[in-house]
């Protein structure tokens, strides 16, 4: 299995207090609550968790997009990922995600992806998104148009990856004269393709497509809907495209604690994870999944995901419980993962070490805890141990 370490690089500062006149830390949260002289200590202490991850043995750092928000300020993954490009030797450095569909112009984003692959001698891994509701918002941009716009940014992208140019393009949304990428990618054809959902059924059929084969990432969920999205997953590449899906085609990226003893991992976390699904990932419905956003039929799952993840409050017990978060000693963390691994059949783990309001002191120990005590074991699995589809799929 594959160790990623993923970062949301959240405003920690933040004074909680917004909650009582506004309804979300995203889009309408005024900008006079971040402060430039806290951020710039904040964007260099996430960076070195980050380094340390990597230097522990890691197989992967990951970064992300979001906009206009106290929930991750990553804004610019591309800027995240050149910072660690130089100083990281062998992780992988995957940025999960970019939502090119987003942008006027994928272009400029297809170069810095190349320069980034160039630069770190193939270490790369692109996530392709479409960006949740309301990054919409944030760039105004027609959700309605979502699913196509991405799908026609992922084809101009991937043309300008691998086809010689100059050649022209003309699409719905995207019209080029002259498609001619300096540089091209280190990785060829192109670097890895990730598909980072909460559960939307395009995005899983999309991504099981045989044309594509991308690994498929679930985020935020409890272990129950995980393994009917990854099983959906599964389902698509043999009951639609005739194949059989690999485990290395399959991921997860789940919250983790480790301290030494289940007691002190749950003291430790608990305000901050806390903090992280009660505030910071608190959205109306109609911000997350704006009018249009959603096909009828992912629209009806992700209801029921928007009730579990961040339509209710939660306890640090709940989200245990629920296997939304994996917390413990590292006996006890170990087990959960390996169990999980067993059931789900994943080989690529993203796990959130920082989140919310957890202090630097917290975050590195969970780190090395985690590489020295339960990462070598977790390595260590193959597709071998899954015990193959055992819960309904998304339908």
């Amino acid at each position: 299995m594959k160790i990623f370490i993923f970062h949301l690089m959240p405003y920690a500062h933040l004074d909680m207090s917004y909650a009582e006149k506004y309804r979300a830390a995203w889009v309408v949260l005024p900008n006079t609550y971040f402060d430039p002289k806290k951020g710039h200590e904040l964007y260099n202490r996430y960076l070195d968790e980050l380094e340390l991850a990597a230097e522990l043995g890691f197989d992967g750092i990951s970064v992300n997009e979001h906009h206009q928000n106290a929930y991750g300020l990553m804004p610019s993954p591309v800027v995240t990922a050149s910072a660690l490009s130089r100083r990281t030797k062998s992780a992988r450095i995957a940025i999960l995600g970019n939502a090119f569909c987003l942008r006027e112009h994928p272009l400029t984003l297809a170069e810095e992806h190349a320069m980034i692959d160039c630069i770190t001698g193939g270490r790369l891994i692109t996530g392709m998104v479409r960006g949740i509701g309301a990054e919409y918002f944030s760039l105004g941009v027609n959700p309605a148009y979502s699913h196509a716009r991405f799908q026609e940014a992922h084809d101009l992208v991937v043309e300008a990856w691998t086809k010689p140019g100059p050649f022209s393009f003309e699409g719905n949304f995207y019209h080029f004269d002259y498609v001619n990428l300096w540089p091209r990618p280190y990785q060829q054809p192109h670097p890895p393709i990730w598909a980072p959902s909460t559960g939307s059924t395009e995005t899983i059929e999309w991504a099981a497509h045989p044309s594509r084969k991308y690994v498929y990432l679930q985020a935020y969920s409890p272990t129950q809907s995980v393994a009917r999205y990854l099983n959906y997953y599964r389902e698509c590449a043999q009951r639609m495209y005739g194949y059989a899906a690999s485990s290395d085609q399959i991921g997860w990226s789940t919250p983790v604690y480790v301290a030494d003893t289940d007691e002190k991992a749950r003291a430790e976390a608990k305000p901050h994870i806390e903090v992280l699904f009660n505030k910071l990932l608190r959205l109306p419905f109609e911000m997350l999944f704006p009018p249009g956003y959603l096909s009828a039929k992912s629209l009806k799952n992700m209801r029921s995901h928007k009730r579990s993840v961040s339509g209710q409050e939660h306890t640090i017990d709940t989200l245990i419980e629920q296997g939304i978060m994996v917390c413990g000693n590292p006996d006890t963390v170990r087990k959960q993962f390996m169990d999980t691994h067993r059931l789900l059949g994943y080989q690529n783990l993203l796990c959130l070490m920082q989140f919310g309001t957890l202090p630097r002191d917290l975050t590195e120990k969970n780190i090395r805890l985690f590489a020295k005590e339960v990462m070598p074991a977790l390595q260590a699995l193959t597709d071998k141990e899954y015990a193959g589809m055992q819960v309904q799929a998304a339908e």
